[in-house]
């Protein structure tokens, strides 16, 4: 049939609309070869002319197909069937889930449903995906069922913009796993591998503008089943933990859930020697101007995470050990550095927050106030210390904070996999990634930029999975098939990670001593204005580069790029706290701390004919950059 033969009278079409997307209008007159408008009647009964450019406006489904449970039932699948599709569900039916072949769609409600209960859950237990309604633990039933039927691990992808669900997603799939495979033991497994989610959530979550609960870091939880297919553990990885909102959080956004619940809980006896305050007296946690959450109650969620504690069996003296770094940290946040000349500084020995933030963590105040505005600079020959100015001496107490809270979130990693580290041997797993989803903000930085390259990679791995291997199968059985069109994002990922893509000209401005923000932005416009297409200079901005992402296109500040970049900490401060007599403090920075986080080797080396002097921090040479690039190669 030719294609104009479908463009026939009464049949429906999408047309763009700037406010809706997508409108219908329904067609007025046959269309013949070599027409170049198509006449139609809009659902408000004005008639236009639609002038055909390089294509066809997309086909409406008929209205039977509508609501269809299964995106892969409708007569034609593409960008306005599907929205049309998933509205109609979710605004009529009020159905937050729907298909599409192998894949869950889910909407967002923002609002708690009954539909996740235990006697849900059993419902789906040993049903074939699509015998009953769509949901979540349709999928988690499948593979699950696909693990004990073929005694194959099986993984669930978790994935979706900012803000979708997909936390309370890989919650709901590691609840329906605790449930349907129950141990008979009385080790309470099942609720052990549950107690994580609240701890990690605490640690590793924050309120953005977008989500109240968004995860700041990207987490594959391995669930682990004997031969029984009974749960007997799990374990955790972590990647790409935002540890710039330590220091820095954006407008009406916060720090991490655990800062809000300590510093509500300051009042208890428990916590009187911590010294806290509340949340909008620490720098740390009043940056965005958002200390509350709607709905969310601080002090009860503290309580819940101290349970949890409990149920992983850490004691009281390890969570006090916990909660005095956190304090610690809230603390330095607070120490003044004050401006002594254009090129020195200085903490005052009697500033309250630098005192409590030494006895802590039992810390020497005099060597403290010392480095934190001195650096100590070792060549073959001589050792050089070198004052800083304010702005370097406030960047490297940022930097602490950040590498303090960095190591304590590894360390409570760890301790989580050995709680549910159970004796029995592994037979199969089924892993649970939860991802960060892509983002862009009104002000977008390396965070972000970070982010969505992560998820360019990982809409890579859906587009090679969903529509490359499967459209192979077809040709290799010769079956008639007529090819989709689908997005591929390899040009967006070689611009950032190719030879000479923005990663390694970002590694390359940060050897260099003198390498500024600004020198890195002016390389990339020189390489890539007019040369990629993918990459844009904003009209009104020398300050900013734009990237066009398989989701949207977004502008990013270049401003401390570099320096997150480099994520440098000062050697000496690390050296000072090696000597802290409060061990889980040194513990942190002993050489080979474990961590959960996969390590890796300089991606770079560098031969140089000048004198040798020590890196300034030797734990991190690798870039933040490509350790991005190393973790997505990874996954």
């Amino acid at each position: 049939m030719a294609l104009a033969e479908l463009y026939t009278q009464y049949n429906r079409v999408w047309i763009p609309d700037a406010d809706e997307v997508w409108k219908s209008a329904e067609i007025t007159k046959d269309l013949k070869i070599g027409d170049t408008v198509l006449h139609l009647r809009l659902e408000d009964g004005s008639d236009i002319k639609y002038v055909i450019e390089k294509s066809l406006p997309p086909l409406r489904n008929p209205d039977i197909l509508v609501g269809e449970n299964d995106l892969t039932a409708l007569s034609y699948l593409h960008e306005p069937a599907v929205l049309h599709n998933l509205k109609v569900r979710f605004m009529e039916s009020k159905l937050i889930y729907t298909y599409s072949g192998i894949i869950l769609v889910a909407i967002n409600p923002y609002k708690e449903l009954r539909i996740y209960g235990d006697a849900i859950i059993h419902a789906y237990s040993g049903q074939n995906m699509g015998d009953m309604d769509p949901h979540i633990f349709a999928v988690a039933e499948e593979a699950y069922k696909q693990m004990a039927r073929k005694n194959r691990n099986q993984s669930i992808i978790v994935s979706g913009e900012s803000g979708a669900g997909k936390t309370v997603s890989a919650r709901y799939a590691m609840r329906y796993f605790a449930t349907v495979s129950k141990s008979s033991s009385k080790a309470n497994v099942e609720d052990r591998v549950l107690a994580s989610n609240p701890i990690t959530e605490a640690v590793g979550n924050a309120k953005t503008t977008r989500n109240d609960n968004s995860s700041r870091f990207g987490k594959y939880t391995e669930n682990s089943f004997d031969r029984r297919y009974q749960i007997i553990g799990a374990n955790l990885r972590t990647y790409l933990l935002e540890k710039s909102r330590v220091v820095f959080q954006s407008d009406n956004e916060r720090n991490y859930h655990i800062f809000y619940q300590l510093c509500a809980s300051a009042s208890q006896p428990e916590f009187k020697n911590l010294r806290l305050m509340n949340a909008e007296n620490f720098k740390y946690t009043s940056m965005g101007g958002c200390i509350e959450i709607d709905g969310v109650n601080d002090r009860k969620d503290m309580i819940d995470t101290q349970k949890t504690f409990q149920l992983l069996g850490f004691n009281i003296d390890f969570q006090m050990d916990v909660f005095k770094v956190l304090a610690a940290i809230l603390h330095l946040g607070n120490v003044e550095i004050k401006r002594v000349s254009d090129d020195k500084s200085s903490a005052n020995k009697n500033d309250q927050h630098l005192q409590i933030f030494c006895e802590l963590l039992d810390l020497d105040i005099e060597k403290v106030a010392q480095w934190l505005c001195n650096r100590k600079i070792v060549t073959v020959s001589d050792t050089v210390i070198k004052p800083m100015t304010k702005h370097q001496a406030d960047y490297g107490k940022d930097a602490l904070a950040k590498k303090i809270y960095s190591h304590l979130f590894d360390y409570l990693i760890e301790k989580i996999n050995k709680a549910l580290r159970i004796p029995g041997k592994q037979n199969t797993f089924i892993g649970v990634l939860d991802i960060y989803g892509f983002e862009t903000f009104d002000i977008n930085s390396f965070e972000q930029f970070c982010i969505n390259y992560a998820n360019e990679k990982l809409q890579q791995q859906f587009n090679l999975h969903v529509f490359k291997l499967e459209q192979e199968e077809y040709f290799k059985e010769d079956i008639p098939w007529n090819l989709i069109d689908f997005y591929d994002n390899q040009p967006v990922i070689d611009l950032i990670e190719a030879k000479m893509g923005i990663l390694e000209l970002l590694d390359e401005e940060c050897l260099l001593p003198h390498g500024t923000d600004e020198n890195w932005l002016q390389k990339l416009y020189n390489n890539f204005i007019n040369k990629n297409p993918l990459f844009e200079k904003p009209r009104m901005s020398n300050r900013s580069f734009i990237i066009q992402h398989f989701a949207d296109k977004v502008e990013y500040k270049c401003d401390g790029f570099l320096e997150k970049n480099r994520d440098t900490v000062y050697e000496v401060l690390i050296d000072l706290l090696r000597t802290s007599k409060f061990d889980l403090c040194a513990s942190f920075f002993q050489e080979n701390t474990p961590s959960s986080t996969p390590q890796y080797s300089a991606a770079i080396k560098v031969k140089s004919a000048r004198p040798v002097i020590k890196s300034a921090n030797k734990e991190l040479r690798m870039t933040v950059g490509s350790k991005t690039e190393a973790e997505a190669l990874l996954r």
